[in-house]
């Protein structure tokens, strides 16, 4: 015989005997009923422990997800109504106008992992609160004492946005770029120090002398780096398997062990002047010489997004270079310049007037086949026909690629730290996408092979043939004749700068060339608000902090607590229930030995004993 006993407040047993059927089965209806409530009770708890924390998970992905969608797809307008939403401001200062970004924000959660969920701040009609004016900053350089008034409007717009019991805590930042960059120290100064005196005067934004200040290239590279990343998401922590992730040496922590987080994107921007290439280096550099560790140093910026200076997990290492000479059309003038000169010089030698008329052009393979141009130098007009010849063009700009033999080097010989073309991703902006979409309408995932072919086909079409497509608007709406002339030449400048310049390999299949990311313009700006206020959740965090240190726990608890109630409650009671019912099966046995001594003691006979269990 088995016994399986129970040791609760009432304790209970049924047997199962060796012989014929369990004996469970001739048990009475009560320990039936007994046994199902524990089963019931197991079946439950596995329930509430397993089923439900299932469920809780896929909710908490689910809620990161949406979460995530959200600022990719929000573009509601700002509730300027809610006093938990904070506001930065940032006016970037190029050099042909200044542009004003207002930027909001919720409050920290308090987690410091994570950044501030920083978004562009939209208007009751949902545009996003942008403002341009003309003239460039520079422009006043000989006038100083003018600044202020220029930048007024822009600041009296963004006072109109933001709440005004916000303002005293919205900071202002006041950044300027390439047409300060090109002015006398003298003259920048000047510039900054009417706009530190006058501004707190008439605004009261937060505006302290560090808010103000002409930004390098690196800087601004970085920024936009920043930016793009933030908005793709790629600063998150995340335990999904399909995301790619990437092992990071941390900087300033060689003896510790190496991390794994998200990988990040490079950026690419090729603009009418110059070219700018950006990216995490996530291993530690070695340098070939102790020149190019010198040069190496101006080229890489290592900086914490984190707001606590003692964690890693958001130190990045990124390598931003600026090639001035080197955008579309710069170096389109680079190349009739040299053109010219040479063509010029050789007539002098052999004695011919090659491009010097009409009826004798200049045969260029980087214009559209019978496509005609001019280039007009010191009086002298140098007559150009395309003949659409793909390859050869790519061959006469190689040399404008200014290569060196050295390693580890790209456009003009300077450093490029190597790039893991099997675990990394870039994007490519501004020229990487006109190049690829207004005219060949392959914009998104670049394929060498695929835009070769296309631009080969597009060179050797017949100007007349393009100038029909052109007006039956076949191409991008945004796309002009300047753009059908030049795309021969583009389309090639921007293979062999990605290719040759950059030593990206025909085969790698990771660039996206796009003009927004999720249907919005990512300016610098973003990653200037977001690196400049890292340290602002340390008053969250701090908040949190004080009102307990277990707010983790409690989190965790908020969410199973009430289940574990249940199950506790539900154990409690069905301690209750077998307690009765033992009470009861103790009173039915005294009752029937009552009943018995009773039958003895009528019969006139002594009382027995009942014999106990041996």
């Amino acid at each position: 015989r088995i016994s399986i006993s129970c040791l609760l407040p009432a304790s209970w047993h049924f047997s199962i005997s060796p012989v014929g059927c369990p004996r469970i089965l001739n048990t009475t209806l009560r320990q039936i009923l007994v046994i199902g409530i524990l089963a019931a009770a197991v079946s439950l708890l596995y329930y509430s422990l397993v089923v439900i924390r299932n469920k809780y998970g896929r909710a908490y992905r689910d809620k990161r997800f949406h979460r995530y969608l959200a600022r990719v797809t929000d573009t509601e307008a700002t509730d300027t109504n809610n006093p938990n939403l904070n506001y930065g401001i940032v006016v970037d200062c190029g050099s042909s106008g200044s542009r004003i970004f207002v930027y909001c924000w919720p409050r920290h959660n308090g987690n410091p992992h994570d950044l501030l969920d920083i978004k562009q701040m939209r208007d009751k009609t949902r545009k996003p609160v942008v403002m341009k004016i003309k003239p460039g900053i520079s422009e006043f350089a000989s006038s100083p004492e003018k600044v202020s008034d220029y930048i007024s409007p822009l600041l009296s717009f963004a006072a109109e946005h933001v709440p005004r019991a916000k303002h005293k805590e919205t900071p202002l930042y006041i950044l300027c770029t390439a047409g300060m960059r090109i002015l006398p120290e003298s003259q920048q100064k000047a510039i900054l120090e009417d706009l530190l005196t006058d501004i707190p005067v008439h605004f009261d934004f937060l505006f302290s002398d560090s808010h103000a200040e002409v930004i390098s290239g690196k800087q601004e590279g970085v920024y936009a780096w920043i930016g793009i990343n933030f908005v793709l998401g790629r600063f998150e922590h995340t335990d999904d398997e399909d995301e790619a992730i990437v092992e990071v040496h941390v900087p300033g922590s060689e003896n510790k062990e190496s991390i794994f987080r998200k990988r990040t994107v490079g950026i690419l921007d090729m603009g009418g002047v110059s070219t700018q290439i950006a990216y995490e280096v996530p291993k530690t550099v070695s340098f070939a010489s102790s020149q190019q560790e010198e040069v190496a140093k101006n080229l890489l910026a290592e900086f914490n997004l984190g707001c606590d200076a003692h964690q890693t997990e958001h130190v990045y290492r990124v390598y931003v270079a600026t090639f001035l000479g080197f955008g579309g059309n710069a170096a389109r003038q680079r190349y009739e310049d040299s053109l010219f000169t040479s063509t010029v010089l050789k007539n002098r030698l052999l004695g011919k007037q090659t491009g010097m008329s009409s009826d004798l052009p200049y045969l260029d393979p980087c214009l559209p086949l019978d496509a005609q141009d001019e280039i007009q130098q010191n009086g002298q007009t140098m007559y150009l026909r395309g003949t659409g010849d793909f390859n050869l063009c790519r061959e006469i700009i190689q040399p404008f690629m200014n290569k060196t033999n050295e390693t580890q080097t790209s456009l003009n010989g300077v450093y490029q730290p190597a790039v893991h073309f099997q675990n990394s991703e870039f994007y490519g902006f501004s020229e990487f996408y006109y190049c690829t979409e207004d005219v060949l309408r392959m914009g998104g995932d670049y394929n060498a092979a695929k835009f070769m072919k296309a631009a080969k086909d597009y060179c050797a079409t017949k100007w007349s043939v393009l100038r029909e497509r052109f007006d039956r608007g076949l191409y991008a709406s945004h796309a002009d004749l300047h753009r059908l002339k030049y795309q021969c030449f583009k389309s090639a400048w921007m293979y062999e700068v990605f290719h040759s310049g950059f030593s990206f390999p025909v085969s790698y299949n990771n660039l996206k060339t796009a003009l927004q990311v999720y249907d919005k313009e990512v300016q610098w700006t973003l990653g200037a608000i977001l690196y400049r206020t890292r340290f602002l959740p340390l008053r969250d965090i701090q908040q949190e902090n004080f009102r307990g240190s277990h707010s983790h726990w409690r989190s965790f608890s908020f969410v199973y607590n009430h289940y574990l109630f249940f199950v506790c409650f539900l154990i409690v009671l069905l301690s209750i229930l077998l307690y009765l019912l033992r009470l009861r099966r103790i009173h039915r046995r005294m009752l029937r030995n009552s009943s018995s001594t009773s039958l003895w003691i009528e019969e006139g006979l002594p009382a027995q004993k009942i014999a106990g269990p041996l």
